[in-house]
């Protein structure tokens, strides 16, 4: 179970790669406009506690310490709510603009509604899967 939830975290991180990569080359780390985006403290905390935790599950899957594994666990839950976070944003603005139509290279809109819906999805299916295979593991199923 560790190992399966080890693939899924890695994989769920080069999803999230992806998306911090496309974030940052549309101007995300500069956003300082009106209205409700992504900010980058927001999201630069949900990749280090990301990163952080997974590093941990790592020595965890190698050592088998339980107490790095409910640590990483409960890192994983504050990623989990960053992300639910984000996915709000990005989910508001998403339908909010659906009504009013404007170019992509528009002004004023922000850097994660240039994100492809099917990495989002994604990144979200593979992080809920990681999240329930990480406690599986962590209560020894």
């Amino acid at each position: 179970m560790e190992w399966a939830a080890l693939i899924t975290w890695l994989l769920t991180a080069g999803g999230g790669f992806v998306l911090l990569g496309l974030w940052v080359q549309h101007g995300g780390m500069q956003q300082r406009g009106p209205g409700r985006q992504i900010r980058p403290p927001l999201l630069l905390s949900h990749f280090g506690l990301a990163a952080t935790g997974l590093v941990l599950w790592i020595i965890y899957v190698f050592t088998d310490s339980d107490a790095l594994a409910w640590i990483a666990f409960i890192i994983i839950l504050l990623v989990a709510l960053l992300g639910w976070t984000m996915f709000a944003i990005w989910w508001q603005r998403r339908q909010t603009s659906a009504a009013e139509p404007q170019p992509a290279e528009a002004s004023g809109v922000p850097a994660e509604q240039r994100f492809p819906v099917p990495i989002v999805a994604l990144h979200g299916l593979l992080a809920v899967t990681t999240v329930v295979l990480v406690f599986l593991a962590t209560i020894g199923v």
